[in-house]
């Protein structure tokens, strides 16, 4: 069955209706944020008073299925050492003298409820966000445990809830809520569904890349990180092989591709293949190395007539340039879905 990208269903209501659901959950991003930071602020107080009361970790373990969040911002600035450990359990070493942070938005996951036990054995000191009235609520009491209540499942606006506590007291980089949540709010408004495709990023976005397979890259750690989430969204909403790595993995693919040929018949099978769209998340990062890898992969890309588009953030913080990335990446997935319809 052949697939062709009609962009006028961009703008029509009627269309747009049909999936008001998911738009309007990407649009409550930056309300749920908000909601986390609130629930969670007398837990988070309490939690910061006795923390600054307390000797620093030896080191910091982000346990559970979601710490790859932490360790991507927490693993360039974090004082102590720092141990991403999303597989079941804890490291073997792990005991009284460190610190184990759990991400739960849901709270109903066996093996997060069953580390944070764990933890709790050990003695180590726990800080943990999830539903109070959950399995790993149930499991997160204990002198040394901290629960931050959470309420709205959003994985994002949990992680910012505990990155704001271990700023805190010093473990890792700011991360206000407010200004996550604005950024947030200003991606929603400028890729809103109720802009003309003309002046709305995330709606041009998706048309630039109707015909193609993209490559996502960010050079940061942050943004690369970004790119893989945004890929995966990709590959949900088109159910083509959008692809996100490093500079070196996606060189070659770049640098397979062959020029177009201008004379080719555009009817042809061959003619109708999809070509890779090089699309660069830019971060501000002010690093040489990943300013030189964004100019090699630019240059390669307009040796082999491949198109490149970047998706930019005015963000001042570090979680909040993610967040705005991601969340724009995520509506021109979303109307790239619209977009394709099966003739």
């Amino acid at each position: 069955m052949a697939t062709w990208f009609d962009e006028a269903r961009l703008d029509d209501a009627g269309v747009l209706e049909t999936v008001d659901l998911r738009l309007r959950t990407l649009a409550e991003s930056g309300a749920r944020v908000r909601r986390e930071a609130h629930e969670a602020a007398a837990a988070t107080a309490e939690a910061i008073a006795r923390g600054r009361d307390e000797a620093r970790p030896r080191a910091v373990i982000a346990a559970g299925p979601d710490s790859r969040l932490l360790r991507a911002v927490l693993e360039p600035w974090c004082p102590v050492p720092f141990v991403a450990w999303p597989n079941p359990g804890l490291p073997g070493w792990a005991g009284s003298l460190d610190l184990v942070v759990m991400l739960a938005p849901e709270g109903n996951d066996h093996g997060s409820a069953s580390a944070v036990a764990e933890a709790v054995r050990r003695g180590a000191q726990v800080v943990v966000a999830c539903p109070p009235r959950s399995l790993v609520g149930e499991h997160a009491s204990g002198r040394h445990v901290t629960l931050l209540p959470t309420v709205t499942g959003d994985q994002l606006a949990t992680a910012v809830v505990v990155l704001d506590y271990l700023a805190h007291v010093h473990l890792g980089p700011s991360a206000d809520a407010a200004s996550v949540a604005e950024s947030l709010d200003e991606v929603a408004t400028s890729c809103s569904p109720h802009r003309d495709l003309s002046v709305n990023p995330a709606k041009m976005l998706a048309i630039a890349m109707a015909d193609t397979n993209p490559l996502v890259w960010g050079g940061s750690v942050l943004a690369a990180r970004a790119a893989r989430r945004l890929a995966e969204s990709l590959r949900r909403t088109s159910g083509r092989s959008a692809i996100a790595g490093d500079a070196e993995h996606l060189l070659p693919v770049i640098e397979a591709t062959r020029q177009r040929d201008l004379f080719a018949d555009p009817f042809s099978d061959e003619a109708g293949d999809l070509r890779p769209l090089l699309l660069v998340l830019d971060d501000r990062s002010d690093d040489p190395v990943v300013r030189e890898q964004a100019g090699l992969l630019r240059a390669a890309a307009a040796r082999h007539g491949v198109r490149v588009e970047t998706l930019e953030t005015d963000a001042d913080a570090e979680v909040a340039r993610y967040a705005s990335l991601l969340l724009s990446g995520t509506y021109a997935a979303e109307y790239l879905r619209v977009g394709l319809v099966d003739d």
